[in-house]
């Protein structure tokens, strides 16, 4: 009888550490809303929350997805990405963007290493997709048309390519505040990584990785 007590003592014990743990942990907000204070000098793992009595509708808004020239161009692949910068979103996990692909260009091999992705098609055709984990690589990709929905998992190697004749543009929903990006090429060619390394990993000569990464350094 003293052995089971004891020993539902420590099952109970060990609930409670865990239910105390995950309570620690817990990603879900604890207010209504907490509206990105980007003035303040506090730093937090995110944003400062604003005084809820001056919390306006603005704060929950945003215009100017419909423009494709509204956005940041990649000189180097030929996108162009407008964030969607809406601070009442701070701490509710979700991020987005629209993303303009005119014909030829790319949104090469990249990861969101906290983050999965959705991604509607607003207008045009590209070719989207992403590829699993090792050892299986493979390649899950579609051709998607204007009203397709395409989603990536978190942390997956994923990519589109406008190989079409028309300007295309997708509306992408991130399920991450801070969903970080990594350009895989340009965090191997371009970061400094020793040119023997980068031909060993890919099984080609240290000239080869010498003249790839003069191009992301020029």
């Amino acid at each position: 009888m003293a052995r089971a007590s004891a020993l539902l003592l420590v099952v109970a014990a060990v609930i409670a550490l865990v239910a105390g743990h995950g309570a620690a942990f817990d990603p879900n907000p604890l207010q209504d809303f907490c509206v990105a204070d980007t003035t303040s000098n506090v730093h937090v793992n995110g944003i400062p929350c604003k005084d809820p009595a001056t919390v306006t509708p603005d704060d929950f808004f945003f215009s100017g997805v419909d423009r494709a020239d509204a956005g940041t161009a990649s000189r180097r692949y030929g996108f162009t990405a407008l964030p969607v910068q809406i601070p009442g979103l701070n701490t509710l996990g979700a991020s987005h963007a629209r993303v303009d692909v005119p014909p030829g260009a790319v949104f090469p091999p990249h990861i969101h290493p906290r983050a999965s992705e959705t991604a509607v098609v607003l207008g045009g055709a590209v070719y989207f997709g992403f590829v699993s984990s090792y050892p299986d690589n493979k390649v899950y990709a579609k051709v998607l048309r204007k009203g397709d929905v395409f989603a990536v998992p978190q942390g997956l190697v994923h990519f589109l390519y406008n190989n079409g004749t028309e300007p295309a543009s997708l509306y992408a929903t991130l399920s991450s505040q801070n969903p970080g990006l990594v350009l895989l090429a340009d965090a191997l060619f371009g970061s400094g990584l020793p040119d023997d390394l980068l031909a060993k990993a890919f099984l080609t000569d240290v000239g080869t990785a010498q003249g790839i990464g003069a191009k992301f350094r020029a």
